[in-house]
């Protein structure tokens, strides 16, 4: 009898060791979990990239260049891809997304939802680096919120073309742009070729997105990314750029 209450003392005893262990599954919904988990790594990557603009802008080149920006978005989409890889898959851009759904890695059913929430974390985003810059944009700008001119500070957020750049030359270099990236991704992610180690994917990632800002960012900041510049152009708009954002 005292050998059987001793089992059975030990077998609860384990039991509870192990439901202690066990992780607890807040969230069941499929939906909801990839919802947020693509609007949290697009607000992180957002926030980096965003940021590390603010900071070269108002700051007149004395804390970082241009080289700071290509870095800080580079960063950023790693640290993306660590915060909800494994969740949603760390799209962080609509293109990336339909291309999924393209090649049948998506669900179309679950395009909206990734679209929403890429452009939901980068709106979060750019009011993050709107209230932390606040007073240095202010300060800088005396005030006076311009798209265009010595001392515009839109571009803080979105992207925009060069003076010298035409419509067509625009196209041309969003288009170039944004297939190379996703010819890139889905090489990094080809089993059959010469994909990333594993572990690796971020920051193979990150400098995928850094080397095509060192190479092709020149003509309109390489946005590459719809939802990316969308978000944040919408919030200008409302915070007092006004409608010259989308001119």
């Amino acid at each position: 009898m005292k050998d059987l209450e001793q089992a059975l003392e030990l077998e609860v005893s384990q039991q509870k060791r192990f439901n202690a262990t066990q992780p607890k599954v807040w969230l069941r919904n499929e939906c909801v979990r990839v919802g947020l988990a693509e609007t949290l790594c697009t607000y992180v990557m957002m926030v980096f990239g965003l940021g590390s603009v603010a900071q070269v802008v108002t700051g007149q080149g004395a804390f970082g260049e241009y080289l700071s920006i290509n870095l800080g978005f580079g960063l950023g989409v790693a640290m993306g891809v660590h915060v909800g890889g494994k969740v949603s898959g760390a799209h962080m851009n609509a293109a990336v997304s339909f291309t999924m759904c393209m090649f049948g890695r998506l669900s179309w059913k679950m395009l909206p939802l990734y679209i929403f929430a890429q452009l939901l974390g980068s709106f979060l985003a750019a009011g993050t680096i709107y209230g932390v810059y606040y007073d240095a944009i202010h300060e800088y700008c005396g005030g006076n919120l311009t798209v265009t001119g010595e001392l515009a500070t839109a571009g803080i957020f979105a992207t925009y073309p060069a003076p010298y750049l035409s419509l067509m030359g625009g196209f041309i270099d969003q288009v170039l742009g944004t297939a190379l990236l996703l010819l890139c991704l889905m090489a990094l992610s080809d089993q059959r070729n010469k994909p990333a180690a594993a572990g690796t994917e971020p920051i193979a990632v990150g400098l995928l997105v850094l080397l095509i800002g060192i190479s092709m960012g020149r003509n309109s900041g390489y946005a590459i990314n719809p939802t990316r510049d969308i978000a944040p152009r919408l919030f200008t708009a409302v915070a007092g750029w006004g409608m010259d954002v989308f001119r």
